[in-house]
């Protein structure tokens, strides 16, 4: 209307309302850009048709445009209006799109974050890795691989067909190697010849994505991704970006696990033999004995103490001594059941919990740890000597126990040593 009584076509007002029609369209939206570029041709159809039927009063024409007619002015402002419509919302479309994109991608970090926050562990975070690679970018395929302390890598995470190692070795012109190196990597197709041991992993892949996992200057791994591509399309800039900050924040997720999961071992494990320290002991100990009080059973446990060590290091050195507790730890750690724990528990003397076990059973592996120490050949026959008592039958708690257990030690010492004594033979229990 302000068109209209301003002069009609020829009216500055068509200005103000081309530059309403543009800002609407990028501030607001594309959509919007359009319903108001429908509106605007409605109203000055309106206009026209109130002037052709004389509803309104006839404007003198315009003849700035160089067109004779009021239609065909009109016909001229409309293909001008409709063209800045079309090309302001196809840049706001474009916008929008790339808008919505990043909002998605953040969202998608933000839910890995959270993920990883909850991650017990780095096999754990690994997994998560893997699951939002594969549920942002509809992945089928992905790996990741960590690089352990001799440098070789090992699969961390898989998803697909992805073998569950590597079989052979990656050589440094090996695709994952120079990843590691250089930055991430991008290629086609892989050299079955050059690069055999990842087509061993991979078989047949395509279109792979290799993202160095780096925290500060250290190389963690790498993130393996096959991206599913149609013909004659490349991988995108925004998806390599997105897999890089994915990786980014697990390699520090990973890097924390890892240095947390180190201390944990360091804690838990004697420094000398490697095996678990006299902490752990309890707490493995004390977990068996209520785990039993629930459901019933037997937990037995073995004292041993090395014979005449005080000798052996007045004789050899203590740097002697020394690898004789490493050898006799690594005897008992290889001849104890894959799910007893052997145990440093002090100078010479070790322990090993047996779950499940009744005193029969408890007496056959204590005889079986007592030899493999005497078969090993370690430092002139260095031999042992064992104490044996079980749960409930021997001691009502863990103290009472262990106490037991010492006790059967002392009579295998007393008694010669290099033998093996059962709590339930002593009858009343000695005192020392």
């Amino acid at each position: 209307y302000a068109s209209y009584v301003t002069g009609g076509s020829g009216s500055p007002v068509r200005y103000l309302i081309v530059l309403h029609l543009i800002a609407v369209a990028l501030l607001a939206s594309y959509r919007t850009g359009m319903k108001l570029a429908l509106w605007h041709s409605l109203l000055l159809l309106v206009v026209y048709y109130g002037q052709d039927a004389e509803l309104l009063r006839p404007l003198d024409e315009d003849t700035t445009l160089g067109i004779g007619s009021a239609f065909e002015q009109l016909l001229a402002f409309s293909a001008v209006f409709w063209l800045v419509a079309v090309v302001t919302s196809s840049f706001s479309a474009i916008n929008e799109r790339e808008l919505r994109r990043r909002r998605y991608d953040l969202e998608a970090l933000a839910i890995m974050a959270r993920r990883l926050e909850a991650a017990a562990g780095s096999l754990a975070g690994a997994e998560v890795l893997v699951e939002t690679v594969a549920e942002t970018f509809d992945v089928k395929r992905a790996v990741v691989l960590a690089a352990s302390d001799g440098g070789e890598l090992e699969v961390l995470a898989r998803r697909g067909d992805v073998a569950a190692k590597i079989d052979g070795h990656l050589y440094e012109t090996s695709q994952v190697r120079l990843a590691m190196a250089a930055g991430t990597r991008l290629t086609s197709r892989l050299d079955r010849a050059g690069d055999a041991a990842l087509d061993a992993l991979m078989p047949d892949a395509r279109n792979l994505v290799i993202v160095p996992l780096s925290a500060g200057r250290q190389a963690l791994g790498v993130l393996i991704v096959e991206h599913p591509m149609r013909a004659a399309s490349r991988i995108e800039r925004r998806v390599v970006g997105m897999l890089e900050r994915f990786v980014s924040h697990t390699a520090l997720a990973l890097r924390n696990a890892w240095l947390l999961e180190e201390i944990q071992h360091l804690a838990a494990t004697d420094g000398l033999t490697g095996i678990a320290n006299r902490g752990t002991f309890q707490n493995v100990l004390s977990q068996e004995l209520s785990r039993t009080r629930r459901n019933g059973g037997s937990v037995g446990l073995a004292l041993l103490d090395l014979d005449h060590f005080k000798r052996l290091n007045d004789t050899h050195g203590h740097q002697a001594g020394d690898e004789v507790l490493r050898r006799v730890a690594a005897v008992l750690d290889e001849c104890s059941r894959g799910f007893d724990t052997p145990a440093r528990y002090g100078g010479e003397e070790f322990a090993v919990v047996l779950p499940d076990t009744t005193p029969e059973q408890a007496m056959q592996i204590a005889g079986r740890l007592r030899e493999g120490v005497a078969a090993a050949g370690i430092a002139a026959a260095v031999t042992m000597s064992v104490g044996v008592a079980c749960f409930p039958s021997d001691a009502p708690d863990g103290e009472q126990l262990v106490k037991a257990a010492d006790e059967a030690l002392y009579v295998s010492k007393r008694g010669g040593r290099d033998r093996v004594t059962s709590a339930q033979a002593l009858v009343p229990p000695p005192t020392r």
